[in-house]
């Protein structure tokens, strides 16, 4: 549907948001799955669960504009799961994985408090002062839930996933060197075994 005036740009985005919602709701459970920390999975469950309520803030609205909510697919959101579902397949190791965790869910929520701060604003301009409140409590909470995977991320989760990647440069460090040495003695027992060769005589 074109939309030709602020209000069908308005239904237009809503629907778009409701597809959203609907696609993260799908997403959520694998992501709190895959996740091992145990914080972090608490922090998605939670937010799971909100997401519940922002379907059903937008069904609200949609009652009230006398719409059906469905009828659109959101591709940008597609997109924003698509890549933290290819992480969870890479199957890094757990604290790493937990750090990609954080970074999709951002990208979700950043996705998300930009939609839902413009339909609010509409909202408020088309005077659906109803509209406005429902969308508000949604944006607080998708701000709150970005806060939270920041915390999870800058006190514990980030440093865990450094330490791991130091003990894996450790790991590798130390297998180059032992085929460096490995290396050398093939090389050292050539060497000792071609002089023992007996030398040819005139």
């Amino acid at each position: 549907m074109a939309a030709h005036t602020l209000s069908d740009l308005y239904v237009e985005e809503l629907r778009d948001l409701y597809n959203a919602e609907r696609q993260i709701l799908k997403a959520l459970p694998k992501m709190i799955k895959a996740a091992s920390h145990d914080d972090l999975k608490e922090a998605l469950e939670s937010h799971r669960q909100e997401t519940e309520g922002h379907v059903s803030r937008l069904e609200q609205i949609f009652e009230y504009l006398g719409k059906n909510a469905k009828g659109k697919t959101c591709h940008g959101m597609e997109g924003v799961l698509s890549e933290g579902a290819e992480l969870i397949e890479e199957d890094p190791e757990p604290q790493v994985l937990d750090a990609g965790i954080i970074a999709a869910a951002q990208r979700v929520e950043h996705y998300e408090i930009a939609a839902y701060g413009s339909v609010r604003t509409w909202a408020d301009q088309l005077g659906f002062n109803d509209h406005v409140e429902l969308l508000e409590q949604t944006l607080g909470e998708e701000k709150a839930a970005d806060e939270k995977l920041t915390e999870l991320a800058t006190e514990s989760i980030n440093e865990e996933a450094a330490q791991d990647t130091e003990v894996d440069r450790e790991r590798a460090s130390n297998a180059d060197r032992s085929e460096r040495r490995s290396t050398s003695t093939r090389t050292t027992t050539r060497r000792s075994t071609s002089d023992k060769r007996p030398r040819p005589t005139a």
